[in-house]
């Protein structure tokens, strides 16, 4: 590796730490060190940048990344708070002869390092924990509790070998040698349990019980919910024993790739869901725009409805929104009128949009309260979100 490409890292590195630092994302002294040594471009080799432009089918299209490729371009973005995208699909790039993508979904990913070491702070991480992190990715997040906590008492799980060789490689090479492993990130690792932190770089449509099994009284787990609504919320967990926990959900609008064993079943023909509809229905009390525009509001309601009709997938087709329900067989739709209602059909064991009609109102009557002031509740084998103020709702059991 020439020597130049470490002396420009190294200034790249430092200006990103005075950087995220100056915006108050670096308060511990230790973090901020661990971002000044840890070489990110060791762990992303290749990764895909969005183009200007999308394709004739609006479709994205990621550019490859590469040091051979470009490298100026490969460096800045390596040390630029971003998250980088290394695979989509699961398929796994031939990053010496790179191609680009147009759509998919991503599978794995450098999240950004702002992120990571936030993510490592809000779980209140120490020396002498012992740790579990599920999503090892391409290891930078690794090499950063390595760096700051030490290699011993850290394992790494990731479902992907590929990635998880890629991964083990950088760290080893760069000198961290933490326990890693393939596994399921659903079921944790018992070899190592018990933990005093669990942080998952991945979400869930409910906390895994093996999380709460792997984790010492007394411990956390931080780890992002989400489904099939693409609705999220970070949650930091307390465990108090015998499959108990309980903590709140944590404020801002972070979302994480699902765990693939909880990723949304392919649904079908939309049509076919919306034949059986009645051709007559009502008017919306709430428009689908509440869950749907691009605020912080939005993102946090969309993530309370998705907490009501938690087996709820969403596609729209033209101006009509579809909601289907591939467990129940459920189905709704919701069509713009001239006027600027919205007419809602439904059909099915469970009302949809009623149900989710019946959040909203209830968010307004409460005074559209913020996420932080929502908290978890684990216990008799059910997961209870609640608020004060929105008691006995269809989102009080995920």
């Amino acid at each position: 590796m020439p020597a130049d490409r470490e002396t420009d890292a190294a200034r790249l590195r430092d200006v990103m730490a005075k950087d995220l630092a100056r915006n108050g994302l670096l308060a511990d002294p230790g973090w901020r060190e661990a971002v000044e040594r840890v070489p990110r471009h060791r762990f992303t080799p290749g990764f895909y940048l969005p183009a200007d432009e999308r394709d004739e089918q609006g479709l994205t299209v990621w550019e490859p990344v590469t040091a051979e490729l470009d490298y100026g371009r490969w460096l800045t973005a390596a040390y630029s708070d971003t998250t980088l995208i290394t695979q989509f699909d699961g398929d796994e790039p031939d990053w010496k002869t790179p191609h680009p993508r147009h759509g998919g979904a991503p599978t794995s990913s450098s999240t950004l390092p702002s992120l990571v070491v936030r993510m490592w702070a809000d779980a209140d991480v120490q020396e002498g924990h012992t740790v579990l992190e599920i999503g090892t990715g391409t290891g930078y997040s690794t090499a950063l509790a390595c760096e700051r906590l030490g290699s011993t008492d850290i394992t790494s799980i990731e479902v992907d070998p590929h990635r998880l060789e890629q991964a083990a490689s950088a760290l080893y090479g760069c000198g961290y040698t933490p326990t890693l492993a393939v596994a399921d990130g659903l079921y944790g690792y018992w070899p190592e349990a018990k933990f005093d932190r669990i942080v998952a770089a991945c979400s869930f449509r409910a906390v895994p019980p093996a999380l709460l099994a792997q984790t010492r009284p007394g411990g956390k787990i931080l780890l992002t919910l989400s489904g099939w609504l693409y609705g999220y919320a970070r949650v930091l967990l307390t465990v108090t024993g015998d499959g108990t926990a309980e903590g709140q959900i944590l404020p801002g609008t972070v979302s994480f790739m699902s765990a693939r064993t909880h990723a949304a079943p392919s649904f079908g023909n939309p049509a076919h869901w919306a034949a059986s509809l009645p051709e007559a229905g009502r008017i919306a009390r709430h428009s689908p725009q509440r869950i749907t525009v691009a605020t912080e509001e939005a993102f946090h309601l969309r993530f309370l409805a998705q907490c009501a009709v938690p087996d709820t997938q969403t596609t729209t087709i033209g101006e009509v929104m579809h909601l289907i329900d591939v467990v129940t067989g459920s189905a709704a739709t919701l069509t713009p009128r001239e006027n600027g209602d919205w007419e809602v059909c439904e059909d099915g064991p469970v009302k949809l949009w009623e149900r989710i009609e019946q959040v909203l109102s209830a968010y307004d009557a409460a005074g559209a309260p913020g996420p932080e002031t929502f908290s978890l509740h684990i216990y008799d084998g059910g997961q209870h979100l609640w608020h004060p103020q929105m008691p006995g709702l269809p989102l009080s059991r995920l």
